[in-house]
């Protein structure tokens, strides 16, 4: 079995303890923690496959439940209220989320597989390419497309943002569509010419579909965000990919219109 990804786990740790410091939990919340649990004894039990599948089948449905905050007992915290971060921008409101965390530490504990380690050069310079390559394509679609402009600003609010951002978000969101999506289709086709092609293909346009709420832009931006943070993946492992969402966010963050310009 592979050995616990315990540098990951601390981190969600951390984000999960800054979530509960302004957050609270109820006891509804008992029933996400089951359906986690049941999830996890199925596919981790050896002896039947189908068995395996329905466990990973049930926590897909639990996580996109998690995802959505539709299941109670999660009383997120909000620290950013409503909030124009420039003139012309929407208003943002932030919440430090105790429900979408659960996600990340199910996938670290149950497939540890997901985490490919590389050296920390070969992990700096493919989040810094991925990095580079993404902000190029995806920002400078979005200044295209007029869903943002060049707005520099550092925020009373910045310090809370990063921390949301890097333990409650990206993290998150890496483990899962990077991880256990574009990981997991790695393995299946890996026997296929073009397998690790289409594992990150696949695992790109299910995260821009993720986005598909705030509309087709949307959509468009975050799976050609998603096609840099896989190459990072492929190439730098987690780390790389999680190092390259967090400096495009930041940049969208500090030196563009936050979220989006106002219609």
């Amino acid at each position: 079995m592979s050995a616990l990804p315990w540098p990951y786990l601390a981190l969600l740790s951390l984000g999960y303890a800054l979530a509960l410091s302004v957050g609270q939990l109820g006891l509804p919340s008992l029933f996400a923690f089951a359906l986690l649990l049941v999830s996890a004894a199925a596919a981790l039990q050896p002896r039947s496959r189908v068995g395996r599948y329905l466990g990973h089948g049930l926590f897909v449905l639990t996580a996109i439940a998690l995802a959505l905050h539709w299941l109670p007992g999660f009383q997120n915290g909000r620290v950013i209220a409503a909030t124009r971060l420039t003139a012309d921008a929407v208003p943002f409101t932030m919440y430090l989320n105790l429900d979408k965390p659960l996600i990340g530490f199910w996938l670290l504990l149950v497939c540890p597989w997901l985490v490919n380690r590389h050296s920390p050069g070969r992990v700096l310079v493919s989040a810094t390419s991925a990095w580079a390559m993404t902000a190029l394509l995806a920002l400078g679609s979005a200044c295209l497309l007029g869903i943002v402009d060049w707005a520099p600003k550092w925020p009373e609010q910045s310090g809370w943002w990063l921390l949301n951002n890097l333990l409650l978000v990206s993290l998150v969101e890496e483990v899962l569509f990077r991880g256990y999506i574009q990981g997991g289709l790695s393995r299946c086709l890996r026997s296929l010419p073009r397998g690790q092609t289409l594992a990150l293909l696949g695992a790109s346009l299910t995260f821009g579909l993720a986005h598909v709420g705030a509309g087709w832009q949307w959509v468009l931006l975050a799976t050609l965000a998603g096609v840099g943070y896989g190459l990072a993946y492929r190439f730098g492992g987690l780390a790389a990919a999680i190092l390259a969402h967090v400096a495009l966010n930041t940049v969208h963050f500090v030196f563009f219109t936050y979220p989006m310009l106002q219609p």
